[in-house]
């Protein structure tokens, strides 16, 4: 059974850092995993896409996280990272890892990570 376990939430002041790290434990074919990424949910909002990688290295950001943002992967460890630079409290929301198995069309979530950002 494949989980991934994300790490790296937290609480910090507008203009801090944090770094969010998902990992997947369980078997799980590094070739099968198409892209990769993060989403997250803000209180009373949908769920919506922050950055997405895919096995090839492209990456994808919202217009909200472009120029703060930054996406990386490591396909053999099938790990994701964000690195969110330059917090601000509408960054305030639960962040959601995926992956993406394009070989079965099957999308796994990790059970998702606070990161709270204070005015």
């Amino acid at each position: 059974q494949v989980q991934l376990v994300e790490s790296g939430g937290g609480l910090v002041q507008a203009g801090g850092s944090l770094r969010l790290s998902c990992a997947a434990s369980g078997t799980m074919s590094s070739l099968s995993i198409s892209a990769m990424g993060w989403y997250r949910q803000a209180p009373g909002k949908q769920r919506e896409v922050a950055a997405t990688i895919t096995r090839g290295g492209n990456t994808n950001y919202a217009d909200s996280v472009k120029g703060r943002f930054t996406i990386s992967r490591d396909s053999a460890k099938n790990t994701v990272l964000l690195q969110m630079n330059s917090l601000q409290p509408e960054d305030t929301a639960v962040y959601y890892c995926w992956f993406y198995n394009g070989i079965m069309n099957y999308a796994y979530w990790g059970q998702g990570t606070q990161v709270t950002v204070s005015s």
